[in-house]
């Protein structure tokens, strides 16, 4: 029932420390809490990305106080520099960079797949040549395992074989299936960590990725395997966003709605702009994340309710106004379009951190209307209001 409150159900965890509670609901849509060893996470959510821990121009007090309640940070790029080994050494990702608040890691198969030409994949994993220095290296499920162990995050992620997004059936079933694969693996790797870890250590969990390109039928054979496997934490929907179109992904994410289960904790990968995120939370996704605030902030573009703002574009020089009138950020409480675009224009380092101050805030705020809407049964008309509003708003144009 649209809008209906929820009594609240409880996803109970194998892995102590991590809860999920659903308190209402709105068709697919949900509000609910992610409880992780390092805090709770009211969702929806979206996770600002912190690839090399730290998310661009901006301190993690910043981020706790625009509502930031988790981040994610990327096993690829830590893995290359500084290492595992130096974060494992100076107290884990938390202690390292400073934010007491939950964390994300992804696998970085993302980042493999977007290494065209220098890398390999086999049925053991990924050969990749780093971005950095040229040098080989080797990702299995277990070796993932184990850089994600040493980063110390709360949420730790699969190694999955991610594809184009308009792949053809045969190409997308091989990936998915070896995804499948690879997660038994990592699975392995995981539990005899867990077996192996001294019984006052932080616990950590892992999220399986649910693969299958946009053929329905491949979401749901991957979904109903992961699922025989047995009990998991919370779910990932990943290879979205990655060239297929925006009626795909949306029919995608019904499809894996229905084929996931609903006490479990939804997170769909690398999707973080303002419509997609409320259409994803129309489709039942409860975590999000994106590099897209951060670097759209650092090249002069901003996220607000009436579309997106260019602010290096002349006819914001004498404008007075906040990006966002309805925004209660510190860079629209203070600072006005003009200052802004003056700022880009004269390549002052500010005007990178005040925007991407913005997005985040935007975001996360986002997030927070839609947990109210969906507590309070107004979430149906709220959304369809504010995607129309987006979408018609003439700061969009250039």
């Amino acid at each position: 029932m649209t809008g209906a409150p929820a009594a609240r159900r409880t996803g109970a965890s194998d892995v102590p420390g991590f809860e999920f509670s659903v308190h209402a609901t709105a068709g697919a849509a949900r509000a609910g809490t992610f409880t992780t060893p390092h805090g709770d996470v009211p969702t929806p959510a979206f996770m600002a990305v912190g690839t090399l821990a730290t998310v661009k121009t901006l301190d993690p007090a910043e981020l706790r106080a625009v509502g930031a309640a988790m981040i994610l940070a990327n096993t690829y790029h830590l893995h290359l520099r500084p290492g595992e080994d130096v974060v494992r050494a100076l107290g884990g990702l938390h202690r390292f960079m400073q934010w007491d608040g939950p964390i994300l890691t992804d696998s970085g198969g993302f980042q493999v797949f977007s290494l065209e030409g220098m890398r390999r994949v086999t049925e053991d994993g990924v050969e990749f040549r780093s971005h950095i220095d040229g040098s080989t290296r080797f990702f299995t499920p277990e070796r993932v395992i184990e850089i994600q162990r040493d980063l110390g995050a709360d949420v730790v992620m699969q190694l999955d074989h991610v594809i184009p997004g308009q792949a053809e059936l045969s190409d997308a079933r091989d990936a998915s299936e070896r995804s499948v694969r690879w997660l038994a693996r990592c699975r392995s790797a995981w539990e005899s960590h867990r077996a192996s870890t001294a019984s006052d250590a932080t616990p950590q969990t892992l999220f399986p990725i649910v693969q299958g390109g946009i053929h329905p039928s491949l979401r749901r054979e991957a979904a109903k395997a992961i699922q025989d496997m047995g009990s998991w934490t919370g779910y990932a929907v990943g290879g979205l966003s990655v060239g297929e179109s925006k009626t795909d992904t949306y029919a995608i994410l019904d499809v894996t709605n229905d084929a996931l289960p609903r006490d479990r904790p939804r997170y769909l990968m690398g999707v973080g702009f303002p419509d997609d995120l409320v259409e994803g939370v129309r489709r039942g996704v409860d975590l999000f994340d994106c590099v897209a605030p951060t670097r759209m902030g650092r090249t002069g573009t901003a996220f607000t309710n009436d579309g997106r703002v260019n602010v290096r574009n002349a006819r914001w020089r004498l404008d007075p106004r906040p990006l966002d009138p309805d925004c209660m950020c510190s860079t629209c409480r203070r600072f006005s379009r003009a200052y802004i675009r003056h700022l880009f224009a004269a390549d002052e380092v500010l005007g990178l951190r005040l925007l991407s101050l913005h997005n985040v805030h935007f975001l996360v705020s986002l997030m927070g209307a839609a947990q109210l809407a969906i507590a309070e049964g107004a979430f149906d008309g709220w959304s369809r209001e504010w995607l129309s509003r987006y979408h018609s708003g003439s700061t969009t144009k250039p």
